[in-house]
């Protein structure tokens, strides 16, 4: 019997987004699937499971872009390969905020604004809250209401928001929603009881 790989899933995949969650992953003693940067997507979700089989431990971030295409692009079809594989199990989704109103959207459980605040509110780009509860507008989101996902996180673009999430200040905002879903799925609490039995 495989074991499911713990996974993150970022709707991002811009250079700024690969910095940024290359460090948080390296914060969190997690794996990130560099390869899976990509402004629209490169990989297939067949060859992005490869490769989260492959990475040295959990949790593993993967990263996904549609890069602004209205509809079921590259990424998202990645995305829904990868979320509803036997061999993955999603611990939670980063839902990115972009500037396609009335385009796509997804409702989200909470948002982190740019300050690192929670929020009901989804929020903008640029990490500053929105008017709606509950919902985020995006480019890669489209799909993610019809997949069985634990927690979505929305937040502005990530490794940027006016610089405070650049990857030379720890990318904090990415972070704080990483360590949101980690310790709301129970991740964090399971490795720390692994390692204190190991000790």
């Amino acid at each position: 019997m495989s074991i499911r790989r713990r996974v993150i899933l970022i709707t991002d995949g811009d250079e700024y987004a690969k910095r940024a969650v290359e460090c948080v992953a390296k914060e969190v003693g997690g794996r990130c699937i560099s390869m899976s940067q990509g402004n629209p997507s490169q990989l297939t979700g067949a060859e992005l499971v490869e490769l989260i089989k492959k990475a040295a431990n959990d949790p593993v971030l993967v990263m996904f872009d549609d890069s602004g295409l209205v509809g079921e692009g590259a990424g998202e079809r990645a995305l829904k390969y990868v979320a509803t594989h036997k061999d993955i199990e999603v611990l939670g989704v980063i839902a990115v905020a972009a500037k396609t109103h009335q385009a796509e959207w997804t409702r989200i459980d909470v948002s982190i604004d740019r300050d690192g605040e929670l929020t009901p509110y989804g929020v903008d780009k640029h990490g500053i809250p929105e008017l709606e509860i509950g919902r985020l507008n995006g480019d890669t989101v489209y799909c993610l209401d019809e997949l069985d996902i634990p927690l979505i996180v929305g937040i502005g673009d990530v490794g940027k928001m006016a610089r405070r999430d650049h990857y030379e200040r720890g990318a904090p905002i990415t972070k704080k929603a990483v360590e949101l879903i980690l310790e709301r799925s129970g991740f964090r609490d399971e490795r720390e009881r692994n390692r204190l039995a190991d000790s």
